[in-house]
């Protein structure tokens, strides 16, 4: 790989929004982060945040119902940690990595995500239970995106 070619994937990098780029090919390795980079992809759950304001005073004929937040997705959500297209299998004869269902521990491999032509296995890194299969074979991703729910 040349000077030139490295230049091309920084301004790949920098045109689609992605933060770490690795590559292995043929003994040669290569990892690239753009400034806002922070290190190795992180999965984190979040739970909305509601604010009520005071209500004005009602007259006395009115009857108050609470308020309730809406509940938020129970478990984990594993988010896509690169932009690329999403595979649910090793190649399209192969029954899928991950079944509604099924088991999974940190060092599960739950899909394929290709960029820029190369295959990149991704794994769990959490423990739990797939609940929801969010993100769709053969369609991109972004990074960030929710790809699979564990409880």
């Amino acid at each position: 790989m040349d000077i030139k070619e490295i230049r091309t994937l920084i301004d790949l990098m920098k045109k689609n929004g992605v933060a770490v780029f690795k590559m292995e090919r043929e003994g040669f390795k290569i990892t690239l982060k753009t400034a806002g980079a922070v290190g190795p992809a992180q999965y984190v759950t979040s739970q909305p945040v509601f604010s009520v304001s005071e209500p004005s005073p009602a007259p006395s004929h009115t009857v108050e119902t609470p308020l309730t937040a809406p509940a938020a997705p129970a478990g984990v959500e594993i988010k896509s940690p690169m932009v690329g297209t999403f595979y649910s299998s090793p190649s399209p004869e192969a029954p899928a990595f991950l079944t509604v269902g099924q088991e999974v521990t940190p060092d599960t491999v739950i899909c394929i995500i290709e960029a820029m032509k190369v295959m990149n296995e991704v794994k769990a890194e959490v423990s739990g239970i797939v609940t929801e299969i969010c993100a769709e074979n053969g369609k991109p991703v972004q990074f960030g995106q929710t790809l699979f729910r564990l409880k």
